[in-house]
């Protein structure tokens, strides 16, 4: 399965799914549907469904272009009004040759889910986890949110991440402010930079690069603890509470 990225708005990706030989395609999120059946178009593909991670408008206002002028399912979580056939914690279901899994990952929305496809290693988490980041708790709270990521780190290393938004570059300036010592962080700074002056995407990551680099996913680090401790002034009892001090700094940064 190939994916590929379709930028909308200002810094939106939503991910477009297709094979080589097949006119059949996929699209992850779409915000917004000019960019979409632009990128239909050129490549000559045809819409067969869509999957939806939380009901954000820069996630879902797309849809209802999209569902007029194609008689497709659109997957997603029951609370969006356009989904067809929804789908929650446990849900399975395949496209394109390719089995989807869906777990539920509340903190950025309650009714946020993440698509996995395991045996291609690749995870859509739509705003849940970013590069170097992790979204804002517009609904739910610090302890969902730990443990929404504390799922997806148990995913193989090597899965690939696609998320929906290029917050790479501020995200690790942050993830800087937090571990200023960490080599593979000043790594990962050089790299991003490097592609962002060429006007380049910096997602997917994978999975490992995050457990080295994402302060949101090294809460249990001794460096990621005592930088949040310094932060609140008094010891921090577990990981969800470094998280809750750390996703709080990241909001005020």
């Amino acid at each position: 399965m190939i994916v590929e990225r379709i930028d909308a708005f200002s810094d939106n990706y939503i991910w477009l799914l297709y094979q080589t030989g097949s006119r059949e395609a996929f699209v992850v999120d779409p915000g917004d549907a000019a960019p979409v059946e632009k990128a239909l178009q050129a490549k000559n593909l045809s819409l067969h469904g869509i999957l939806v991670t939380h009901h954000h408008p820069d996630h879902v206002g797309g849809i209802d272009a999209l569902t007029q002028q194609w008689d497709i399912p659109v997957f997603g979580p029951s609370s969006i009004e356009q989904v067809t056939d929804p789908v929650s914690e446990g849900s399975n279901f395949e496209i394109m040759g390719t089995a989807f899994h869906v777990i539920e990952v509340p903190g950025h929305t309650l009714d946020h889910i993440a698509y996995i496809a395991g045996d291609e290693h690749l995870l859509f988490c739509g705003d849940t986890l970013f590069a170097g980041g992790c979204g804002r708790l517009f609904e739910g709270s610090p302890a969902q949110m730990w443990h929404s990521l504390a799922r997806l780190v148990q995913l193989p290393g090597d899965t690939r991440i696609y998320c929906a938004h290029e917050y790479t570059q501020a995200n690790l300036r942050f993830a800087k402010a937090v571990e200023p010592e960490n080599p593979e962080l000043t790594k990962r700074i050089q790299r991003v930079s490097e592609l962002r002056e060429k006007k380049q995407a910096t997602v997917p990551s994978t999975l490992v690069e995050e457990l080295h680099t994402n302060p949101f996913l090294r809460v249990d680090q001794p460096t990621v603890k005592a930088a949040a401790e310094q932060r609140a002034h008094h010891a921090l009892n577990g990981p969800s509470e470094v998280f809750r001090v750390i996703r709080e700094w990241k909001d005020n940064f």
